[in-house]
């Protein structure tokens, strides 16, 4: 299988880390995102030239490489999302947390083909503050048009669906997945990303699976991976704490 190399995003409050490998560290500010309060770990070569941004809902490890996240992350439970009944904004924006020379700007979505997909979406957010914050480019990748609004779209509520079911928090973790020689967008050359996956968690049932889809328009919801095929194929360790398969 080709190599990959994979945007994760983690949420987290507005606080720059430095520039840095992605340890518990980054995250100091908003470790409460994640399960047992452990970022994931991950590989040396895709931690370089990172910076881990803590949002009000959730958490982004931002690479300057892609100018993308390189993954996002949600800590959800059924009050939380009971109160999601924000307005949607749609007021997207270049995150000045990160410097010129890193991160995507509006013009590089413009004319490319591709929609500026959430990887922690408006639909999760509770206030108005985390409904803004979510429209950062920080929290974007660029996806093709139909996969955003229809399959990805569907993913997505069936997740807050078994949110609202669980007992418990349910830790989402989603990102996306470039192959060796990524098409770029924009005079920032934005990476495209080949795949798209999202990791969903619950403690309390001690299970963990992954949606995992290619970033096509044409693209259909499939089986979810294991957690063990989700680490398999991307190297990175999203829940250091759990044993299951």
């Amino acid at each position: 299988m080709q190599r990959y190399f994979y945007a994760l995003v983690f949420a987290a409050s507005f606080v720059f880390s430095s520039l840095a490998s992605a340890d518990q560290h980054d995250f100091e500010q908003c470790r409460q995102i994640f399960a047992d309060q452990n970022p994931p770990v991950v590989l040396q070569a895709q931690a370089r030239e990172t910076r881990a941004l803590c949002f009000a809902s959730f958490a982004v490890l931002h690479s300057a490489q892609s100018r993308t996240p390189l993954y996002v992350a949600e800590k959800l439970n059924r009050k939380t999302l009971q109160a999601a009944h924000e307005k949607r904004k749609d007021k997207f924006f270049a995150d000045a947390r990160l410097p010129r020379s890193e991160r995507a700007e509006l013009d590089d979505y413009k004319g490319s083909g591709y929609d500026r997909g959430h990887m922690a979406p408006a639909a999760d957010m509770t206030t108005p503050e985390a409904m803004a914050q979510s429209f950062s480019l920080a929290n974007m990748v660029p996806q093709a048009p139909a996969n955003n609004r229809k399959v990805w779209a569907k993913i997505e509520k069936a997740t807050r669906k078994y949110v609202l079911r669980a007992q418990g928090d349910v830790y989402v973790i989603t990102g996306p997945v470039f192959d060796a020689a990524p098409s770029t967008i924009g005079s920032n050359r934005v990476w495209v990303p080949k795949q798209l996956f999202k990791l969903v968690y619950d403690p309390s049932a001690n299970k963990a699976w992954a949606h995992w889809i290619d970033n096509q328009d044409l693209a259909k919801v499939g089986r979810p991976i294991s957690y063990t095929e989700l680490v398999k194929r991307t190297g990175i360790s999203f829940l250091p704490s759990y044993g299951g398969g």
